[in-house]
């Protein structure tokens, strides 16, 4: 069988220093590998409004729900609007969102993004006004009002407009309150459950014994592969967060499946350092075909009896680029000789994605193969 080809030599040399080959994957904390079943923060969501744009706003004969945003706000105020015809632009319809962290009480300050939901132009110089954020529930846990920080810039002239970046959307710093927290008292919490981010059960098995290796007793208890559960009962801690405080720091040697991840817009290959190729034969070579028409345009004499005629004529040609001959990728124990491997075909990028999925399709690729 012929494959096609394999991976550059740059990222390669990139892969060789940035992933640990076997035997020397370096410890992480339990803090990063896991997240604890009900300590989460919950999203948040609200419609408003922001003014003081720069003539950048909603056009409210495209936007109706923006004057009827305005009409609702001013009669709240006191002023009465009804029947009157709105056409300023400097007020656009957004939606603001929100990550309430865990344990976050009343009085605290979170970050909001403000998206336009209308046809502005540019949210840049604006201000959103009050707008409470709601959770999944229906109720008001926050509200948000500042000054927008824009991340696009607009220039338009009568002929050309030029946009940067994203000009219709922004951000608040700290820009929304805390007003209701979330019910939720950790110390109650008698068993706590540790859920792995990436489940993988030699993960989850040293995470146990590290944790009751520390402890002292079997506190932890792994239920399958992205689950450890704590039992405080069994040493009588009266404070699960003082336990946390002492076990998240302790560090626990990583296990993950061999992953090959490629993504074939940018041609970017990423190796894990478990990944494995049985000895393959591997060749590559291009074929350029080109076919270019030349038409001939035949006159008869002067003055003779006769017609134009054009006499199709075509010209094709196969062109094959040399290749590096057949080579072989020996069977492969370590990350840099599976590097070093590939890189004796010296091709591109993107014939290296195409070789990748033929190793794979073979069955001597010993890893997870990941497009995106």
């Amino acid at each position: 069988m012929i494959l096609r080809a394999l991976l550059f030599l740059p990222l390669l040399g990139f892969l060789v220093a940035g992933v640990p080959v076997p035997g020397e994957a370096s410890p992480a904390r339990i803090k990063d590998l896991v997240e604890v079943d009900g300590v989460r923060g919950n999203d948040l969501l609200g419609y408003g409004l922001v003014v003081g744009l720069n003539n950048t706003g909603d056009s409210l004969r495209n936007s109706p729900f923006t004057e009827d945003a305005i009409v609702n706000l001013l009669e709240r105020l006191g002023v009465n609007v009804s029947g009157e015809q709105i056409r300023a632009r400097n007020v656009a319809a957004v939606l603001v969102t929100a990550a309430l962290p865990p344990f976050s009480r009343a009085g605290s300050q979170v970050d909001v993004t403000v998206s336009a939901i209308g046809d502005a132009k540019s949210l840049l110089g604006g201000t959103l006004v009050m707008t409470p954020l709601n959770a999944a529930d229906g109720q008001i846990y926050a509200v948000a009002q500042g000054s927008i920080i824009a991340g696009g810039i607009l220039a338009q002239g009568q002929a050309e407009t030029v946009t940067q970046g994203v000009p219709t959307a922004g951000l608040i710093p700290s820009g929304a309150r805390v007003e209701r927290e979330v019910a939720f008292d950790f110390t109650q919490v008698r068993d706590i459950r540790l859920a792995l981010r990436n489940p993988d059960f030699t993960t989850a098995a040293r995470i146990e014994a590290v944790i009751n290796r520390d402890v002292g007793t079997r506190i932890a208890r792994m239920l399958d592969s992205g689950t450890v559960e704590l039992n405080l009962n069994r040493v009588g801690v009266d404070q699960p967060a003082r336990l946390m405080a002492q076990i998240e720091n302790l560090e626990v040697m990583t296990s993950t499946k061999a992953r090959v991840v490629v993504d074939q817009r940018s041609g970017t290959i990423i190796l894990g350092s478990d990944v494995r190729i049985s000895r393959v034969a591997v060749t590559q070579g291009n074929l350029t075909l080109r076919v270019e028409e030349r038409p001939l345009v035949v006159q008869p004499n002067p003055f003779a009896d006769g017609q134009t005629v054009v006499i199709p004529r075509t010209d094709a040609e196969i062109t094959e680029e040399p290749g590096n001959g057949l080579a072989i990728v020996d069977n492969s124990v370590a990350l840099p000789e599976v590097v070093a491997g590939l890189n004796a075909l010296g091709v591109s990028a993107r014939d290296m994605i195409d070789i990748l999925k033929s190793i794979k399709a073979a069955g001597a690729l010993h890893a997870e193969f990941v497009v995106q």
